[in-house]
């Protein structure tokens, strides 16, 4: 299983990725499901991935080989060259379509192999942006009232994320309330588990400078996980009893 969270915000985008793959008691693997793409002072994107591995890494793989190598006749067909964010996350989606397609041809069930991502990133001239991506290959763009996309194992930390997330929030805090999401999931499902790849990008920098892999002895996250667990106990101590 799979946590990914993608936040955009007037300062900027903070995503983050954890890494199990498998989980049980005497099987667990990781994978980086965190991948960027740079084009110093001009474009940056950010990719995080949710369901079948096989196509996930597929789906990397091939936006990777085009965007070390693109197809100067065809300023779609690359990251590197496409003219704006929506056909950068038009071609994450055409490109998880063809993926899918192509395991279908070869007889297998287009259901085992779902997939999802949180496309994120900026392109000189144009504000960041940042989509969610179905397995279908279509997708849709956050906006003021929904800031934020969850892919994979996402019910336990939505509640802290709708309460909370909004465009106006500092980077710092926007990151401090991803990885409380992240402690609030780790703690109640076995299969999404650390460490956690995050990226925090300023509006307008075009450079990804800021990417960090939380390990789980990270002081940072103890120390938050524990503020967190004092204070859901204060808060609950402190309202006042149920009447019976």
């Amino acid at each position: 299983m799979t946590y990914c969270v993608g936040l955009k915000l007037e300062r900027g985008l903070v995503m983050a990725a954890d890494t199990r793959t498998n989980a049980g008691l005497d099987n667990i693997a990781t994978f980086r499901k965190l991948q960027t793409f740079e084009v110093p002072g001009e474009r940056v994107f950010i990719m995080m991935s949710a369901g079948n591995l096989a196509v996930t890494q597929a789906v990397v793989a091939m936006l990777e080989e085009e965007f070390e190598h693109p197809d100067e006749d065809d300023g779609n067909s690359s990251l590197k060259t496409v003219a704006s964010m929506f056909q950068a996350a038009k071609l994450v989606g055409e490109t998880l379509k063809s993926v899918r397609q192509d395991h279908v041809d070869q007889g297998l069930s287009s259901d085992a192999f779902s997939a999802s991502f949180i496309f994120g990133g900026q392109i000189s001239g144009e504000e960041p942006r940042l989509y969610q991506v179905y397995s279908e290959g279509n997708f849709i763009e956050a906006k003021e009232d929904t800031p934020f996309f969850q892919i994979g194992e996402h019910k336990y930390g939505k509640p802290i994320l709708d309460r909370v997330a909004n465009q106006d929030m500092r980077l710092g805090e926007a990151a401090k309330l991803v990885l409380l999401s992240f402690d609030s999931t780790i703690r109640s499902n076995l299969s999404v588990g650390m460490p956690i790849d995050m990226v925090v990008y300023n509006t307008d920098n075009l450079s990804i400078d800021r990417v960090r892999r939380i390990e789980q002895d990270d002081p940072y996250f103890r120390s938050i996980s524990a503020k967190w667990s004092e204070a859901l106990r204060s808060a609950v101590e402190t309202i006042e009893e149920f009447d019976i």
